[in-house]
């Protein structure tokens, strides 16, 4: 199986074109929440509140799909 992420720490490093194109698919996402999100509501802190469970959710998403996709090499 072709592994598409590195784990480094605590964060997954993209090392090929799939791994790429899921973080970048996942950073744009977000944005484009945080945005639609801060659009609606007037105050910042409402905002980063409402904006929360979405991108808990999402990092959730991505850091499943990234582990799943690691090599699993025994140490």
């Amino acid at each position: 199986m072709k592994t598409h992420f590195k784990k480094t720490g605590w964060i997954y490093v993209p090392v090929s074109l799939a791994g790429w194109i899921v973080t970048i698919l996942y950073v744009a996402i977000s944005v484009f929440t945080l945005v639609v999100v801060d659009k609606t509501y007037n105050n910042l802190t409402n905002s980063l509140i409402r904006f929360f469970p979405y991108f808990i959710s999402l990092s959730v998403l991505y850091f499943w799909v990234a582990s799943n996709n690691t090599s699993k090499k025994a140490d």
